[in-house]
């Protein structure tokens, strides 16, 4: 009789398993002690903390709408134009064609949602490439936008209870847009971990052939990611708006990077090999810590996309070597 084998539980291994699960939250605990005993006058403060909260925050957002369907393996490029047009939008529909704000936010929602429906039809009826879907609706919104706007600052005067959308706290003294992101993450949570829709969306990202075999309906359940995707950027947008308090044609485009360096690099943690809501989050906020501290020690300002870039191909290159390690165990056992 052979003697078993206790490799899996040395300590070697058990580090290494708690690594992978939780090496993002080390790294964004040891960035923040490196910027707090280099910049602890800048860095340390109430000022660079909300800054940090209110505007990365809508990052997140997004970043948690390109996870959505990225569970089921399909990505979505159409989120940043989505943002763009509904931020523009949430100020036109106000100053220009004189509707409440109320309304104007239902009708971006909507339009979000619409969006992501026909990115779903595409991607699951059509069968055309999500890349390739998205990457056209994007570029469609984008130019939507330029002849809504005209190429032209969007401007008008704001109610203060749609400004209030992205105030602070009462109270607390933090951003309001925290909260949102709070409970849409406790929102997406409960769906992958505890509802039905979440396990199928793994289920159609790890094995569609499997899915179908289950009688799942992929089609339908893609659908609803993407639409998903849509509400979620679409919502971002409008809560953009009410920081920027002016409609930008240009804005937007520059958040697609991070968003999907945010959903990808959260794939190599908390839940290793699948996109997850708190490996976004942990991934966003080493985003965050680490540009905001290189910033305040004088790096360049070409130096956030060089760093958001480099992670993304490396984040890619290490989910693909894990994949593949990944195989060849299954393959040895």
């Amino acid at each position: 009789m052979s003697s078993p084998t206790f490799a899996k539980s040395s300590p070697t291994a058990r580090v290494q398993n708690l690594l992978s699960s939780w090496g993002l939250l080390v790294l964004l605990v040891g960035l923040f002690l490196l910027f707090s005993l280099l910049k602890a006058d800048t860095f340390l403060t109430a000022f660079t903390f909300n800054s940090v909260l209110n505007a990365r925050s809508i990052y997140a957002l997004l970043a948690l709408a390109v996870m959505i369907p990225l569970a089921a393996n399909h990505f979505d490029l159409s989120v940043a134009s989505v943002l763009g047009f509904a931020q523009v939008l949430a100020n036109g529909l106000q100053t220009q064609q004189g509707l409440s704000w109320q309304v104007a936010v239902v009708i971006i929602i909507v339009g979000g949602g619409l969006v992501g429906f026909i990115n779903g039809l595409l991607v699951s009826r059509a069968g055309v490439s999500s890349f390739i879907a998205t990457l056209g609706s994007g570029t469609v919104l984008l130019g939507l936008n330029q002849w809504y706007t005209g190429g032209q600052q969007v401007i008008g005067s704001l109610p203060e209870s749609f400004t209030a959308l992205s105030g602070m706290i009462p109270g607390i003294g933090i951003p309001v847009v925290v909260l949102y992101v709070a409970v849409f993450a406790v929102l997406l949570w409960v769906v992958f971990e505890y509802l039905p829709i979440g396990r199928f969306l793994y289920i159609i990202g790890d094995n569609p052939r499997a899915a179908e075999l289950m009688g799942i309906n992929s089609a339908r359940y893609v659908t609803f990611a993407f639409v998903a995707s849509g509400v979620l950027a679409a919502f971002a947008g409008v809560i953009l708006q009410a920081q920027l308090l002016v409609g930008q044609s240009t804005v937007g485009q520059e958040m697609l990077l991070p968003a999907f360096t945010g959903a990808l690099l959260g794939v190599t943690s908390v839940r290793p090999g699948r996109a997850n809501v708190g490996g976004t989050l942990l991934a966003v906020a080493v985003l965050a810590i680490a540009v905001t501290g290189l910033s305040q020690l004088g790096a360049p300002f070409f130096v956030e996309p060089l760093f958001n870039g480099a992670m993304l191909i490396t984040t890619v290159g290490l989910a693909e070597y894990s994949r593949r390690r990944r195989e060849r165990k299954s393959m040895g056992a």
